[in-house]
């Protein structure tokens, strides 16, 4: 039982919490946990890297159907490391196009705020004059 790790332990490793842990094993994302003689879970160093990259998949929003059938294609073996790579790809670009949108909104929220200060400065400079109700949304 050299470096192995109790269900306590790998949820306060990786940040997911007990339940989370039994529910990936119930639907099948992880699989082949081994048992104590008590029955309890004993996790080793490739089950913990496995979950932690399942928590970065599902961290970036990828949904648990995707997850699934990923962790499916990986019980393949080497038979299925091409449709890995190919559906890592696709997500990956699939998260860049998220970005560049959120880069995009980003700007236009940029431009509000640049104008926003630049009005709280003409009302700093303005005394006791009625104030533009400039819309600046």
């Amino acid at each position: 039982m050299k470096n192995k790790r109790s269900i306590a332990e790998v949820a306060q490793e990786t940040g997911l919490t007990s339940d989370t842990l039994r529910y990936y094993e119930r639907i099948g994302l992880i699989i082949d946990i081994e048992r104590a003689s008590n029955g309890h879970r004993l996790y080793g160093e490739a089950d913990i890297i496995w979950i932690l990259f399942l928590k970065q998949l599902r961290a970036t929003g990828m949904p648990i159907a995707k997850m699934k059938h990923f962790a499916e294609l990986r019980r393949g073996g080497n038979a299925t490391v091409i449709q890995r790579r190919e559906m890592l790809e696709e997500y990956r670009s699939n998260l860049e196009d998220q970005i560049q949108l959120i880069q995009d909104f980003m700007s236009v929220i940029d431009f509000k705020i640049a104008r926003h200060r630049q009005h709280e400065q003409e009302m700093i400079g303005e005394t006791h004059h009625e104030h533009d109700s400039t819309d600046l949304d």
